[in-house]
C-alpha cells in the first residue's frame, strides 16, 4: 500500500513539473491558436499571460500559465 500511494505521488508531481517549463512563440501559437498580435493585445489588457524576456529579442511564457488561460476559455 505505501509504495504505491508513493508511486502516486511521484506521478502527480512530475505532472505537475512538466508544466512548469517555458514556451517559445511558435508552441504558444499551437496551444492557444491565436496569433502573436492578438496575444500581444490581450496581454496589454490584462487578459493573457505576460511574457518573460530572456534577451533582446526572445521572450517565452510559462507553460502552466498558458494551460491556465486556455482552461478559462473553454470554460467561458
Amino acid at each position: 500500500m505505501i509504495g504505491s500511494t508513493f508511486t502516486s505521488e511521484t506521478t502527480q508531481q512530475s505532472a505537475q513539473l512538466v508544466t512548469e517549463r517555458f514556451v517559445r512563440e511558435n508552441e504558444r501559437r499551437l496551444l492557444t491558436s491565436i496569433s502573436r498580435s492578438q496575444a500581444w493585445q490581450l496581454e496589454q489588457k490584462g487578459l493573457f499571460p505576460k511574457r518573460i524576456k530572456l534577451g533582446n529579442r526572445s521572450v517565452c511564457w510559462k507553460l502552466s500559465e498558458l494551460m491556465a488561460w486556455v482552461n478559462a476559455q473553454e470554460r467561458a
